[in-house]
């Protein structure tokens, strides 16, 4: 069980569900004039699109998640799944 938790932390893959595009990034943004908010629609427009901020996010979040993401739980899960 732990070489298998082990396989499963080592591969885990973040990924957002959905079609986000940058026009629903603007409707998101409308009434923030913040400026962080300006400056990722202005990156957001250059890029042409929110496909390599999604990569980006997803890699930089993949690290916490993994070292949060105890043995303890994952065999939880796996327990819950061969109950089920």
């Amino acid at each position: 069980m732990n070489r298998l938790i082990a396989y499963l932390r080592d591969n885990l893959i973040i990924d957002f569900q959905g079609d986000l595009t940058l026009e629903m990034v603007r409707d998101f943004l409308r009434d923030d004039d913040s400026r962080e908010s300006r400056q990722l629609l202005a990156k957001l427009v250059e890029e042409r699109g929110v496909n390599d901020m999604l990569i980006a996010i997803a890699d930089c979040l993949i690290d916490d998640i993994r070292a949060k993401l105890s043995d303890d739980l994952l065999r939880e899960q796996l327990r819950a799944y061969a109950e089920s």
